[in-house]
């Protein structure tokens, strides 16, 4: 179930401060626009992974961050790329707006391009919760996008169900992987999208295989000797991109699409994953 939107975690962030563009600010996001989006190509291997879901290919969208920052166009091209990759699912993992529910319908309609066999897959970031995270739910699913709120979807192809689960927003206390988890079979396989990376550590709690997140952007800007100069999640700087694992869980961190706070991306440019689901286990190592 979905924790109550008047909760105080809830009414605390709430009281985030957005930010206004003057003209100057237009003008600088338009200048800071990025190149194309990166394609990262990679095998997850998954020890429960039935036989059926061998070779299951999940493009990964995060962050879109649909703003002055981002414009529509950007988002048009991420979506005509991710269906040239031909995926069998498409995960997104929330941020689809920044500031102003003005954008919500607009970079729904987008979004509801997106075409792949088993469907598309969303769950909802901080970013949603700021602006309107109920009328950015309603617009996504009017584009025949799941939206799992809490809640989970078994996808079935043979003997062992690949279940797919979704977390609202940690940061807006709106979580409840307890109520995710409760009737699914612990031995089957599952993958979490949950917005921010920091989920990692309860999904470990409950021995999910593989977690897909955004949030942290990638660094967004990262300066040679300094690193990233955002993002930096509190379980260290091996969380703010791409592959990791903690305990038996795996993780993928997406640089995302967008962009917040700076109108660019330096060294870090937008991404989108395309991760193919492999049986058995990795040989890769922390």
């Amino acid at each position: 179930m979905r924790k109550p939107l008047g909760s105080k975690r809830y009414a605390r962030r709430r009281g985030l401060i957005t930010l206004s563009l003057s003209e100057r600010e237009g003008k600088l996001a338009r200048w800071g626009r990025s190149l194309g989006p990166e394609i990262t190509q990679m095998d997850i291997h998954m020890r429960r992974l039935g036989l059926g879901h061998d070779g299951l290919k999940v493009a990964h969208l995060t962050d879109i961050h649909h703003s002055l920052y981002t414009p529509i166009e950007d988002v048009e091209r991420a979506v005509d790329l991710t269906n040239q990759l031909r995926p069998d699912l498409v995960a997104l993992t929330g941020d689809y707006v920044t500031f102003s529910p003005s954008y919500i319908w607009p970079v729904a309609r987008v979004l509801g391009r997106l075409k792949a066999r088993l469907g598309v897959f969303a769950v909802l970031g901080n970013h949603d919760f700021q602006v309107d995270p109920d009328e950015m739910t309603r617009a996504l699913e009017a584009q025949q996008i799941r939206v799992l709120r809490n809640s989970h979807f078994a996808l079935h192809t043979d003997h062992t169900p690949l279940w797919l689960m979704g977390v609202d927003d940690l940061w807006w206390g709106a979580d409840d992987l307890e109520a995710v988890v409760r009737h699914v079979p612990s031995r089957d396989p599952k993958i979490l999208l949950c917005h921010n990376p920091m989920g990692v550590r309860m999904a470990a709690e409950h021995q999910i295989d593989l977690v897909l997140s955004g949030h942290t952007h990638g660094g967004q800007v990262r300066l040679p000797l300094v690193g990233a100069l955002y993002g930096k999640p509190k379980l260290g700087k091996r969380f703010i991109q791409g592959w990791n694992r903690l305990d038996g869980t795996q993780i993928y961190v997406s640089r995302g699409i967008g962009k917040v706070l700076l109108p660019l991306r330096v060294g870090c440019p937008p991404e989108i994953a395309c991760l193919r689901l492999r049986s058995g286990n990795s040989t890769k190592t922390d």
